[in-house]
């Protein structure tokens, strides 16, 4: 019934990535010249969000240009003013007493403890907004780039334990209708696959991904048993976790780009139906430590109802969470899905 879609059946849209690979960072831009309604629903306890609540369905601005996602916690929303800067010297935005102001939205997810302490900074947005004009309807690549560069999944259990994630994406279209989400998954949960089978997550001593309480409750007897003998367990995790204010932060940040039209009440229940692709795939999700956001924005090309354009969104962000896990390489010492036999 659906067809999958690429960036080239939305070409109203500009989309690139900023990867600093030695870094463990990066940020990944979406663009829209022209506008789009946005929308944005926050699910997680500790988000790093930047514009959202211009966002709200009461408030008055009704489209934005850009949406970026990034690394690097609440720092990496640096990388958004470089956005800003670059779209206002392409006379990109809102324009008010000689003034051009491009309206631009994101949420960053927490990767410092990846490869070095670093995180995207202004030239970085700004490089990737410049690219993302400039490639307007060019598919994105995968895998351990942009927003996704330091991205893990699967803290439950030790620090050790966690699994590379990635940058994903994925298109369908029904008729006229285009949907494409796009996700950087850094969840504390586990990713499921397509069977209900663990794709990636905590893993256990059997090098296999093992259910993420099992893998709690088993740190958890770890660092008891090293804080009663004042030292390090045998596998050296100890009181890391603790020293750090375990579990460590995630979050996992998407942006949904259709054509269809949707006014911000509209654009908000979609954002809000396509959070269910989230709780099908990552185990736990939502939880205190996490920052779940996904953002909308609609180029208002074609009429559609809106419980279809939820549909598809939903659908295409399920496909788009796999293949951020299942595109990632290992890196920084940690496997991914790619190296862990029955994973993939």
């Amino acid at each position: 019934m659906f067809q999958e879609a690429t960036f080239a059946d939305l070409p109203m849209f500009g989309a690139a990535h900023c990867t600093r690979a030695e870094d463990g960072t990066g940020c990944t831009v979406l663009v829209a010249e022209d506008g789009a309604v946005g929308a944005v629903d926050v699910r997680g306890g500790a988000p790093a969000t930047r514009e959202t609540d211009l966002l709200r369905p009461e408030n008055m601005v009704e489209q934005v240009n850009a949406i970026v996602l990034s690394g690097g916690s609440a720092f990496g929303l640096e990388a958004a003013c470089g956005v800003m800067e670059e779209l206002a010297g392409r006379d990109v935005g809102f324009k008010l007493a000689g003034a051009c102001v491009p309206i631009v939205c994101g949420a960053s997810l927490f990767d410092l403890p990846v490869g070095k302490l670093s995180w995207p900074n202004k030239d970085d947005g700004a490089r990737a907004a410049r690219a993302a004009c400039q490639s307007a309807g060019a598919d994105l690549e995968q895998g351990c780039v942009g927003a996704g560069t330091g991205a893990t999944v699967g803290k439950m259990g030790l620090p050790q334990q966690a699994m590379k994630s990635g940058f994903g994406w994925a298109g369908l279209r029904l008729g006229e209708l285009v949907v494409i989400a796009n996700v950087a998954v850094n969840a504390l949960g586990n990713v499921v696959a397509e069977d209900g089978s663990w794709l990636a997550g905590a893993l256990g001593e059997d090098g296999r991904v093992e259910d993420p309480i099992a893998a709690a409750l088993k740190a958890a007897a770890l660092q008891s048993s090293a804080g009663a003998t004042g030292g390090r367990d045998a596998r050296g995790a100890g009181d890391q976790r603790e020293q750090e204010g375990a579990p460590v932060s995630n979050t996992t940040i998407g942006c949904i780009l259709t054509n269809a039209r949707l006014v911000k009440a509209q654009a908000t229940k979609v954002a809000q139906m396509a959070q269910d692709a989230y709780a099908r795939c990552i185990k736990p999700v939502h939880t205190p430590h996490d920052g779940d956001t996904i953002f909308v924005m609609a180029s208002g090309d074609v009429d559609a109802r809106t419980d279809m354009v939820g549909i598809l969104a939903t659908e295409a962000m399920e496909r788009a969470i796999r293949s951020a896990v299942r595109s990632a390489t290992g890196a920084y010492g940690l496997r991914a899905a790619c190296d862990i036999e029955g994973c993939a």
